[in-house]
């Protein structure tokens, strides 16, 4: 699949099984979203754009780089938030803004609740973050409402995906890359990635 780049790290394999495993705990089950959000986002920013900046070595004066991109990180509330810690390890400096999506459990679709981005874009590349890209119908409304707002550059990071979903992202969004940790079978019938490791929201908060 063009633009879809499932991690072909040993690391991330190793993490994604016992975020499968259904003994997982809640707490350990944040600890390897946030591990995971870690390593998925290496992989992610490897084409960031750099300017030259100058810096003294306890040695000699050298010229160094810098990443020149102002970066904006988009959880999609719920299961989203778990992953911007991890960012956070790499990307101390990014900005944070928070789209509220739920998907109507009888028609699949996502709908809006929450959103408080400015009226004009502070960042010149925002990174969507979820967990689980299962229908994709929550990921094509955040990169609506992101193109609406004006961002110009756009990737979406998650851990599971389904083909469903990355087929719905690629068509409505050709242009926004796709990280994941693993490409699952397919969606069960109502909407939930097999084989998956069930919803992550409840059981990264347990509330399963």
């Amino acid at each position: 699949m063009d633009n879809v780049f499932p991690s072909p790290h040993p690391l991330v394999a190793h993490k994604l099984t016992l975020l499968r495993d259904k003994r997982t705990d809640p707490q350990t089950f944040r600890d390897l979203v946030r591990e995971l959000a870690t390593l998925l986002t290496y992989e992610a920013t490897a084409d960031l754009p750099t300017r030259p900046k100058p810096v003294e070595t306890p040695l000699a004066a050298m010229t160094g780089a810098e990443v020149s991109d102002t970066i904006g990180l988009v959880p999609i509330l719920r299961a989203g938030l778990g992953m911007v810690e991890g960012v956070w390890n790499l990307l101390p400096g990014a900005q944070v803004w928070h789209i509220g999506l739920y998907r109507d459990e009888r028609t699949l679709r996502p709908v809006e609740y929450y959103n408080k981005l400015p009226v004009a874009p502070t960042v010149t590349l925002c990174l969507v973050l979820d967990p689980m890209l299962a229908t994709g119908g929550s990921a094509v409304a955040t990169v609506d409402i992101l193109k609406r707002w004006g961002v110009k550059r756009i990737k979406f990071v998650g851990i599971i995906g389904a083909p469903e979903g990355i087929a719905h992202m690629q068509e409505r969004h050709p242009d926004v890359p796709i990280h994941l940790a693993a490409i699952d079978e397919r969606l069960n019938d109502n909407g939930y990635i097999l084989p998956g490791l069930g919803d992550a929201g409840d059981r990264q908060f347990g509330t399963a």
